[in-house]
């Protein structure tokens, strides 16, 4: 179980949080896909065999 520490004002409110980098930088991987999603969220979708015809016609799949 990771160590969750918390950095609390004079009257007892929690303003920050101290985690392990190997988890804030699992959240920030995170974040990065939520965004890339809603970036390409209205994005026409296509069907599995025009993707691989696409990675085909990039040389990217064999």
């Amino acid at each position: 179980m990771e160590t969750v520490e918390y950095v609390v004002g004079k009257g007892g409110e929690k303003k920050a949080v101290i985690l392990p980098i190997e988890s804030y930088e699992k959240l920030i991987e995170d974040l990065n896909d939520l965004v890339i999603i809603a970036e390409r969220k209205e994005e026409e979708e296509i069907g599995l065999e025009e993707l691989k015809k696409r990675l085909k016609d990039d040389g990217l799949l064999d």
